[in-house]
């Protein structure tokens, strides 16, 4: 029997959300080779990059732990995930942001806030 418990997302600091759409057919290989090609970015322990579909409605995550990936999959039973779509780029996002767009919840205002606070 698999538990969730044997997956640890404790190490993780840094979130990447793929902006844009991506084909969720792929697996591990196909999604690391995004993170390194597209965005040329490595994957380290600390790092988990999300990637969304064009109907929204699932995302996967790829993390890198210790020993070899983890791919994890999540479908939303009612509505879509809110997704940035407006670039094609690997942004970066705080847990809490994780948090709330792995509930379905909206980061576009976080984002915003988290961009100005930056700048001052």
């Amino acid at each position: 029997m698999f538990y969730a418990a044997m997956i640890d997302l404790s190490r993780v600091t840094n979130y990447y959300v793929a902006c844009g759409y991506t084909d969720l057919r792929l697996g591990i290989d196909g999604l690391a080779a995004i993170v390194m090609t597209q965005y040329g970015m490595e994957l380290q322990e600390d790092s988990l990059f999300l990637f969304c579909g064009r109907r929204r409605d699932r995302i996967k995550g790829l993390y890198w732990e210790q020993d070899g990936f983890i791919l994890l999959y999540k479908r939303l039973s009612a509505g879509p995930f809110q997704w940035q779509r407006n670039r094609q780029e690997a942004m970066s996002i705080t847990q809490e942001q994780f948090d709330w767009l792995t509930k379905g919840m909206t980061i576009a205002s976080s984002i915003r806030e988290t961009k100005q606070k930056k700048l001052y």
